[in-house]
């Protein structure tokens, strides 16, 4: 029996034994193709070698010291890197151990920033439905995933909600997408004069919706409008680049494709492509200059900020990314990978919407394609897809509650930027394979 707390408390998951490439082997010598990079995290694969040599290194010269008595040269090195790479002004960087981390840093931050401003009434914080931020109290209370929240309600602060950019769902037919982001526009608008624009702090969003959608673009000019009314109104624009980020869209920060340029913007999971635990927040020059003519710090701070080791992993990661042109790799293998799922399940009775960027790609499940219909939450097709693909020897990313927090199934494909073409035509064929034995398997429940 383990004797640790596992996600599932009455099932104890295969053990990862190792790993190369897009495979992982359990310690039966089982393989897995890891379609998903965990949680969109492997943008590498299993164990890159430049990446290993470089943590080897830093092991051997420094592996600790705490930021209240010193900084680094990698973690220097990573700062300016990102720095230089960021759209914009957006040239000062706060390193975390992860993406819930960096959300928990970024609120504290802009909290912070309008209290050194002489604002300190501002205390609100705006996000979507059907959103996700991370699992710590402040970003669970961010976020809109409405399963993850329920237990822990009572324990979070209050945060104004507008409506997802889920076009799929949510544009009516017949209605222009110009209009429908109109709609969603006015309606952020008018919760901001509700809630009081000299009460708001800021306004957070996913540029593609990760894990709680499956994939989900913004539609044409909504990042541009929700620029201007964080203008407007003196608001900042938070974008959660956790999973979207660094390159898994094709460009290493998601909001480049948009044309904006964010206030703050939080890292994760690909930062250090699971090499080590590392996040990161990004600030405009204005708000962290305004700290620095204030009080002159930042009341903030974790025992592993900035973690040398985890500095050179991410370092590394970035230099693997620019040396070996995957951002365009990730453009051209998005490109057939879209196309291959849809040959394979754009005809497909039970897949309603195959979506995303890059190398972030979801099909969302319906029981009925024409009227859209979810299939019936407690049969839990999401759970069957995730067994099933593990049969077949997949690993993908399913997830329940797609539309509302209970009804509505999705998989998300995050595959590491070095797959082939060939790898591509595996991960579809074992993908549908996986699908039809899930779904066979719902029917006979």
């Amino acid at each position: 029996m383990s004797h640790l707390i596992h996600r599932q408390l009455r099932h104890t998951p295969p053990v990862a034994d190792g790993g190369s490439g897009l495979y992982l082997r359990d310690s039966e010598g089982r393989l897995y193709l890891d379609a998903s990079g965990g949680a969109a995290v492997s943008s590498l694969g299993h164990g890159h070698p430049d990446v290993l040599a470089a943590m080897q290194a830093q092991i051997g010269k420094l592996a600790y010291a705490h930021t209240a008595f010193f900084t680094s040269e990698v973690a220097e090195d990573l700062a300016l890197r990102l720095a230089q790479d960021a759209p914009g002004d957006l040239d000062h960087v706060y390193l975390t151990s992860g993406g819930s981390e960096a959300i928990e840093t970024a609120l504290k931050l802009a909290r912070q920033y309008f209290v050194e401003r002489g604002e300190p009434r501002r205390s609100v914080f705006i996000a979507r439905r059907q959103s996700y931020h991370g699992n710590t109290l402040g970003a669970l209370a961010l976020g809109g995933n409405e399963w993850r929240r329920r237990h822990f309600e009572p324990l979070l602060m209050k945060v104004a909600r507008v409506a997802p950019c889920y076009e799929y769902r949510d544009r009516r037919p017949g209605q222009d997408v110009h209009e429908y982001t109109a709609g969603l526009l006015r309606e952020l608008e008018d919760v901001i004069l509700e809630t009081g624009p000299e009460r708001v702090i800021g306004f957070c969003a996913e540029p593609v919706v990760g894990a709680t959608g499956g994939a989900i673009p913004p539609t044409p000019g909504y990042l541009r409008g929700v620029r201007a009314l964080c203008d407007k109104y003196g608001i900042l624009f938070i974008a959660d680049e956790v999973m979207c980020g660094m390159g898994r869209t094709g460009t290493l920060y998601a909001v480049e494709q948009e044309g904006v340029l964010p206030d703050l913007v939080t890292l994760g999971k690909g930062l250090g492509a699971g090499y080590a635990p590392i996040g990161a927040v990004l600030a405009r020059q204005h708000i962290v200059e305004c700290l620095r003519a204030g009080s002159g710090a930042f009341q903030h701070g974790h025992t592993y900020t900035g973690h040398p080791i985890a500095a050179a992993a991410a370092l590394a990661v970035q230099k693997v990314i620019r040396r070996d042109c995957l951002l365009g790799a990730v453009t051209v293998r998005g490109g057939v990978l879209r196309r291959m799922l849809r040959d394979a399940f754009g005809g497909h009775p039970h897949v309603g919407d195959i979506r995303g960027r890059g190398l972030l790609l979801g099909m969302e499940l319906v029981q009925d394609r024409e009227n859209k219909h979810a299939f019936d939450p407690d049969l839990k097709l999401h759970m069957a897809i995730r067994e099933q693909a593990m049969a077949c020897g997949l690993i993908v990313y399913p997830m329940g509650g797609t539309i509302d927090g209970r009804r509505g199934d999705h998989i998300l494909l995050a595959p590491p930027f070095t797959v082939t073409e060939k790898d591509l035509g595996e991960i579809v064929s074992r993908l549908q394979d996986a699908l039809e034995r899930a779904l066979a398997s719902v029917r006979c429940a």
